[in-house]
């Protein structure tokens, strides 16, 4: 069994310790409440496609086969990461590895959207991180997180990019759940991004620190007249870099459903792309033309 301490985060930041204390039901540790996902791919040159070729779980987080269905990219394994509890609840602490090596082109997401169930004591983690080698290319585009009225989560993910690769991922959260009249109803939504190199040299760091009870969300700024928020990291190679800002910036003009843009991350590393809207639907409809786009230029 995967050990607490492997999947804790260290570096909780005090916005989100502050809310620690015992859970009466099942506390911080017991089974279940550690969830762990190893995944390593790479390219299999005999069947000219990317396959698992390392893989270990721990409830509640696992894998189904990877398929290659996409006719345009035959080679490109698509992974779906599932969880039989059907959310987070208070006191989970999951951690996701997934390296992609020999030139693996991979696109990975989750079943359906990750609820964060409402707390009443402590909180839930989670630590993402994606190891993207040589000459590989890794589009991790998750389902939106929904946090429940009075939830407290903080989500570390780490990438370490290869120069010569490419990571397009994506984050949607949205303001809980609307149809039961809850609208940022949530104590605390902590996101932090660290992306390094393989030299493991710092490129950026992302922070988005939502807290409703303590922030005006519809204020310029924040969320505006806007309640679904997507952001996307796109790291690759600096060549890349300007087309893609130039091509992802035009799609957002003349569209008022939508609100966003893109700009380029420190040391050129790649694009960060910012999305607006009031329909999650639109938000994932936006993130897929946008990695299509990515896509088409390396494919």
């Amino acid at each position: 069994m995967t050990d607490l301490k492997f999947c804790f985060p260290d570096d909780v930041p005090p916005q989100i310790a502050s809310f620690d204390g015992k859970v009466s039901q099942m506390d911080v540790g017991k089974t279940g409440k550690v969830g762990f996902l190893k995944l390593a791919l790479e390219h299999d040159s005999q069947r000219n496609k990317t396959i698992v070729t390392e893989q270990r779980t721990q409830v509640p987080l696992y894998v189904q086969k990877a398929l290659h269905y996409d006719e345009t990219v035959p080679s490109m394994a698509h992974v779906f990461i599932l969880s039989p509890s059907g959310g987070v609840l208070q006191g989970d602490r999951y951690r996701t590895d997934i390296e992609l090596k020999n030139k693996a082109i991979s696109h990975i997401t989750t079943q359906g959207a990750t609820r964060i169930y409402k707390m009443n004591s402590n909180y839930a983690t989670q630590m993402i991180n994606l190891k993207v080698g040589k000459d590989c290319y890794l589009e991790f585009l998750p389902e939106q997180l929904i946090p429940y009225k009075s939830s407290r989560y903080y989500q570390k993910t780490t990438f370490t990019v290869d120069d010569s690769a490419t990571l397009v991922y994506s984050e949607t959260i949205v303001p809980g759940r609307v149809a039961m009249g809850e609208l940022f109803d949530y104590d605390i939504c902590y996101l932090r991004t660290l992306c390094y190199n393989d030299k493991h040299e710092i490129k950026f760091h992302d922070n988005s620190i939502l807290e409703p009870k303590n922030q005006t969300m519809n204020t310029l700024g924040m969320f505006g007249n806007k309640t679904v928020l997507s952001t996307m990291f796109v790291v690759t190679k600096k060549e890349n870099i300007e087309e893609l800002y130039k091509t992802i910036n035009q799609i957002f003009k003349d569209n008022d459903e939508v609100v966003g843009g893109a700009s380029i991350l420190p040391n050129d590393s790649g694009l960060s792309v910012k999305i607006l809207s009031n329909s999650s639907e639109d938000n994932k409809t936006t993130v897929y033309n946008i990695s299509q786009i990515i896509r088409r230029q390396f494919f």
